[in-house]
């Protein structure tokens, strides 16, 4: 049955398998050596403001100019460029990625920039407190942002990721694991998970956020060779 519970959280492990597969396109990509407008002044900021070294945010940056210029070359990432990376399809409405925008879209402007992706990113380290990488995930799921998770949240959530990903299960199925869920996470039975009890909950079910930690970028190479790692800056 834990299983089943954790399924119903099954978003939050969809956002780190996005970002893999992303990486893994990206690192299929040799790039051009184009200039890049970042300088080292800039990239050094950016590891200053995240706990990636100068060259994981210059290959992030890397993975960036490759989502960013999939529809309109910008140097900004659209709605519909990160929909083409998630679900090879810049159309449709989908709730899940409208909250995984919202989330990167650090500006609240409509478009992702380059520190927003980074300061994003920052909280899948290795390094990142596990209180961050509960928070991230319980802001997911607040679409609403009241400060609760409620159960037609969840359920949104769940029905467009399994649309998405053409998995099917029944409606008595469907609300069977969210019933079993919300027995298990709402310890005050008050009809919504808060913020203590969504950490108490996690922390029991660690498996929630087992995909939330992304291997520092240069190890990556191990599991992608045809990434060629190139870098034209020097770590502090």
């Amino acid at each position: 049955m834990g299983e089943k519970i954790c399924a119903a959280f099954i978003p939050v492990i969809a956002v780190m398998d996005f970002l893999i597969f992303a990486m893994a396109k990206c690192f299929e990509y040799r790039p051009h050596h184009k200039k890049c407008r970042y300088g080292f002044t800039d990239l050094a900021r950016l590891s200053n403001e995240s706990r990636f070294t100068v060259n994981e945010v210059e290959a992030l940056y890397e993975l960036f100019k490759k989502l960013s210029s999939s529809i309109i070359d910008d140097g900004l990432i659209h709605k519909e460029e990160l929909q083409l990376a998630l679900f090879q399809t810049p159309y449709g409405e989908n709730l899940f990625l409208d909250r995984v925008f919202d989330l990167f879209d650090e500006n609240k402007n409509g478009v992702i920039a380059f520190e927003g992706f980074v300061h994003a990113l920052n909280v899948f380290h290795p390094y990142a407190p596990i209180e961050e990488k509960i928070d991230f995930a319980f802001r997911l799921y607040d679409l609403r942002q009241t400060g609760f998770i409620e159960r037609e949240e969840v359920k949104q959530m769940v029905i467009a990721i399994l649309m998405e990903s053409n998995t099917k299960l029944s409606d008595d199925l469907l609300e069977a694991i969210i019933d079993k869920t919300f027995a298990d996470a709402d310890a005050d039975k008050d009809g919504r998970i808060n913020k203590e009890e969504w950490k108490e909950f996690v922390l029991r079910n660690p498996s929630l956020l087992k995909n939330m930690t992304v291997p520092h970028l240069k190890d990556i190479t191990t599991f992608f060779p045809s990434f060629v790692y190139n870098t034209e800056v020097e770590d502090l």
